[in-house]
């Protein structure tokens, strides 16, 4: 009778592990955060996400302020179940600002970055999942909003489950940027904390420095962020995030909405 009950509750346990682990293969966006994910959409998989970003800055010679209006776009395909493909730009961009006292209107289309991610760790104990992203970013833009020439970055993106359904993530990185002086480095830089609020609703707070570069080469941009994300369905995702600069270099404010969606 004892290895009766003893093999029943084997069988529960595993049926409900397996239930559980099925429940949570929920999308798991890039969005809305700057610290990447370190999993990977999976092989023979689609994701595509996409947004709508404001950013309002203030301009450098102290005349008014910069708007800004994105469509920041992500596609992520998966060539292995810990390798993926990505194709992100920032999309249609309008942006107002004052020259010599007049409105100037500039509209057209963001670069083009190619990349790969991969999952190189997952996690055990103490260590994190990590994730590896290389990315270029093209200038294939508009010539109002386009870069000089191919920039490279490389991300790495650690994860740590903590207790009460908190996830903590830290992404350290470098890039490359080109001036008319020549190229050069800047580091990249973010930590965010996440809680799950039920099966569906996740908030965060972020620090992000997507750019800690020397005073000449344009100084450092940080923000402190505050988001949501609401999952629709597993495989549909709704976010929302509001980001406060935190120096002169910085958009003052920018805000966020974006939607996700694996197939």
């Amino acid at each position: 009778m004892k290895h009766t009950l003893t093999l029943a509750t084997i069988t529960l346990a595993c049926c409900a592990a397996g239930a559980h682990a099925q429940e949570r293969d929920d999308i798991e966006a890039d969005r809305p955060d700057f610290v990447e994910s370190t999993r990977m959409v999976g092989k023979g998989r689609v994701q595509l996400e996409t947004s709508l970003l404001f950013e309002r800055e203030r301009e450098r010679e102290g005349e008014g302020r910069k708007r800004t209006l994105s469509t920041p776009t992500l596609l992520r395909i998966g060539l292995a179940e810990a390798l993926e493909l990505r194709v992100e730009t920032e999309g249609r961009m309008i942006r107002h600002s004052r020259e010599e006292g007049r409105r100037v209107t500039e509209t057209g289309y963001g670069d083009t970055a190619l990349g790969l991610s991969w999952h190189a760790l997952d996690p055990a104990g103490p260590l994190p999942s990590v994730g590896v992203h290389l990315a270029a970013e093209l200038d294939s833009g508009s010539r109002a909003f386009r870069g000089e020439g191919v920039r490279p970055s490389l991300r790495v993106a650690a994860e740590w489950e903590l207790p009460n359904e908190v996830k903590l993530g830290v992404m350290p990185g470098i890039g490359v940027e080109r001036e008319e002086g020549g190229r050069y480095r800047y580091g990249i830089f973010g930590i965010v904390a996440e809680k799950e609020f039920g099966e569906r609703l996740r908030g965060l707070v972020e620090l992000a420095l997507p750019r800690i570069a020397r005073a000449k080469h344009g100084g450092t941009e940080a923000s402190f962020d505050v988001g949501a994300a609401y999952l629709l369905s597993k495989d549909v995702q709704l976010d929302a995030m509001l980001s406060r600069g935190l120096n002169s270099r910085s958009p003052d404010i920018a805000f966020t909405i974006g939607l996700s969606i694996r197939r």
